[in-house]
């Protein structure tokens, strides 16, 4: 995320100590994080609105990284790191990337930087001494990509979701930076930079809004996102814009073999390239170009967050590929974050989907980063207290109480953290805050498991508060996607006596249910005969609908959007799934084994599925719904491969490429990636060391292959 033009570097903020995490503690903070960062990226992506720095929302993006690499069987599957930006905006026609918009893995310290380069090194198998990088300062703006046929501008789109943007295509045709005609470019060119506006323009700008009595922009990105987005080009063409380019996306033809030849190929075709860029040779040169621009940054005539990395031969670019969401070859070194001093004036309780209490401090309004903010989270109980429940101190608890002065930093909530306590200012009085056991939204007891730091409400769909919150979840835009049917008409809904929606299924029965109630949908306030008739049709056009979308809709606990292409890729079918789970609920059996068999499955999703299957009202809950619904298999992995469709484990050390490498390879070939050999196990490839997987293999008349049967089995495809 990013915010306001210059920020003061502000210092790290002590937060409780990963390794000090118990497996509760790390679960309710990967789930709190990734609420968080969702709601983070709608702001900045889809409301041009962001409500914290992009060096302190990549901080806690990489606090989650750093959890789910210390418990990697708590990944959840709408993890963070498993997802980019935000979905179109509504009033632009969508366009679907060629090649998707990434974003950037993130570095905070120098050793972040050595550990790239180290990193990248050892998957390629290369001394460090070998690889080469571009540095390049990372503009503070919007992405846009600008799609060439033929030497002629015919597309511009907004990064988006990094697979679906916002085309702005004539908006993009008012930038004077932006070429409309190419001269000796590939015949298909995407393009791909970012759009900003320089101090001077900005400032200029805001003076043209004051004159007139409209409003200012917090800050440049803002002015240029919202320039970029307006419906009327005549506003963006009044705007002073203006494009950086630094990438591509689809191309008939190379640039360059290196990163560093391609922009200079890109600005002798007429963009605009950042001169800052620099070629380096290891980390140590990486950060003293890191350093230079830093101490330029307040001089330069734009708004920079950070210093780009990227491997410069194109063809190692190549090999290292990418991960979910980010490239492995890339990296953004970002700038700290600002802190600010304010006085708590209260603590609330809000209760989530899953019946989290999570407590909120509402705070004397201070700006924070350019960003007036009055919230910030607390956490849980221990936190607020500065201990746990044993009495032992918590790294970053600091005993908060109200009326405290307290220093706040946005470091990637949705609202701002509190960094510490004066207790020096403290009012005399003051008292320990006391955590409620009850709900606050429907009086059922809050309970707090055992080594969990969460307190959570037991009233399950009878709180208001949960139910409304996963039938929301239930309508967004990556579930259900139901037009007319958003978080404003579930809360209506819920409320409704005669056409109430209290679980998933009575959306499938409200047409049948107005049809035969007196009181039509049509008559009530705010909906017409035309209304409620489009809102009939954008529910019916929803009864059939894929598998993993169905299952993530579903809003089970550790299960996300991502796990849920996960599972529809392995059991094809939604009946299937659903018996290999409910066999599951016996940990001793095969079906069992086999869901932990499964590449990226670890027993907290595991057993959250089962759970819900398990559970007689969740489970009817389920089968009403899916009563209601065509349910789509998942599409076959592709087949023009003698490795589609199976599944595969790799063991031993490979000597030929890296075992990453390997993996990437036969999932991009429609292989199942396995870690543990099973009756499901159609190949194991073992390299030098094989140990217990190949005897495992071997019991089980699996076939074997070394790595030189791997390589020869998949060259050429």
């Amino acid at each position: 995320m990013k915010a306001s033009g210059q920020r003061k570097s502000g210092a790290r903020v002590a937060e409780q100590d990963v390794t000090t995490l118990t497996e509760a503690e790390a679960r309710a903070e990967l789930e709190r994080l990734a609420a968080a960062l969702a709601a983070a990226n709608t702001a900045y992506h889809g409301k041009d609105a962001p409500e914290l720095s992009d060096a302190d929302y990549d901080r806690l993006k990489q606090r989650n990284a750093d959890i789910e690499a210390r418990f990697p069987a708590l990944k959840r599957a709408d993890s963070p790191s498993e997802h980019i930006g935000a979905a179109p905006a509504e009033g632009f026609s969508k366009v679907s990337h060629a090649q998707a918009m990434l974003s950037l893995g993130n570095a905070f310290e120098t050793q972040d930087v050595a550990e790239f380069v180290a990193r990248s090194a050892k998957f390629l198998g290369l001394g460090e001494a070998e690889l080469s990088f571009t540095a390049e300062p990372k503009i503070d703006g919007l992405s846009l990509s600008l799609r060439y046929e033929q030497g002629r501008l015919v597309q511009a789109a907004t990064r988006g979701d990094g697979t679906t943007g916002e085309n702005v295509t004539a908006n993009a045709r008012t930038i004077a930076s932006i070429p409309q005609q190419l001269v000796g470019a590939p015949d298909i060119l995407e393009v791909r930079g970012e759009v900003y506006m320089r101090h001077a323009d900005f400032a200029a700008l805001n003076a043209a809004q004051e004159a007139r009595g409209a409003k200012s922009f917090a800050n440049p990105r803002n002015a240029a996102a919202g320039s970029l987005r307006q419906l009327d080009p005549k506003i963006t063409r009044a705007r002073p814009l203006a494009f950086f380019a630094y990438a591509w996306g689809e191309l008939s033809q190379p640039l360059a073999t290196t990163q560093m030849a391609a922009i200079a190929r890109l600005q002798a075709l007429g963009f605009e390239t950042n001169p800052l860029t620099a070629l380096c040779a290891g980390a140590k040169e990486l950060v003293a170009h890191y350093d230079r621009i830093g101490a330029a940054r307040a001089q330069l005539p734009y708004d920079i967050d950070g210093v780009v990395y990227k491997v410069n031969d194109l063809a190692l670019q190549a090999r290292l590929g990418f991960r979910s969401t980010t490239p492995r070859w890339a990296i953004a070194h970002k700038f700290a974050a600002e802190l600010a001093w304010t006085r708590l004036e209260g603590i609330d309780i809000q209760v989530g989907r899953t019946g989290a209490l999570s407590p909120v401090a509402r705070l004397q309004p201070v700006t924070v980063g350019g960003v007036v903010v009055s919230n910030a989270t607390l956490h849980n109980e221990d936190y607020i207290l500065g201990r746990d429940n044993k009495g032992a101190g918590i790294r970053g608890g600091k005993d908060i109480r109200v009326g405290d002065l307290v220093q706040v930093y946005r470091a990637g909530d949705v609202i701002p953290k509190i960094a510490d306590v004066d207790l020096s200012q403290r009012p005399s009085g003051a008292q320990p805050y006391v955590f409620p056991e009850i709900c606050p939204e429907c009086g059922s007891e809050a309970v707090r498991e055992a080594g969990d730091a969460v307190r959570r409400c037991t009233g399950g769909m009878i709180c208001p508060a949960q139910a409304v919150e996963k039938l929301k979840h239930f309508v967004s835009r990556k579930a259900f996607d139901i037009d007319g049917l958003g978080a404003k008409q579930i809360e209506m809904f819920y409320q409704d006596d005669q056409l109430a929606i209290r679980e998933p299924a009575d959306i499938f029965t409200l047409a049948a249910r107005d049809a035969a109630n007196l009181t039509k949908l049509r008559n009530r306030e705010g909906w017409g005969a035309r209304s409620a008739e489009k809102l009939f049709e954008a529910i019916e056009q929803k009864r059939r609908i894929g598998f993993a979308r169905l299952l993530f809709a579903l809003g089970i606990r550790h299960v996300g959007e991502q796990a849920g292409k996960l599972f529809a890729n392995y059991y094809l079918n939604w009946e299937g799934f659903v018996s290999a789970v409910r066999a599951a609920q016996d940990e001793e059996s095969a079906a069992w084994a086999e869901l932990l068999s499964i590449d990226g499955v670890g027993e907290v999703m595991a057993r959250a599925l089962v759970t819900a299957f398990a559970q007689d009202h969740e489970r009817d809950s389920i089968l009403r719904l899916v009563a209601q619904l065509e349910v789509q298999d998942a599409e076959a992995a592709r087949s023009d491969s003698p490795v589609a469709g199976k599944t595969l484990v790799f063991t031993g050390t490979l000597e030929k490429m890296t075992r990453a490498e390997a993996k990437a390879r036969a999932e991009s070939l429609g292989a199942k990636v396995a870690g543990s050999v099973s009756a499901k196990t159609d190949l194991l490839i073992a390299g030098p060391g094989a140990g217990s997987k190949a005897k495992k293999a071997a019991e089980l008349g699996i076939e074997t292959i070394d790595e030189d049967g791997w390589i020869a089995l998949v060259e050429g495809l």
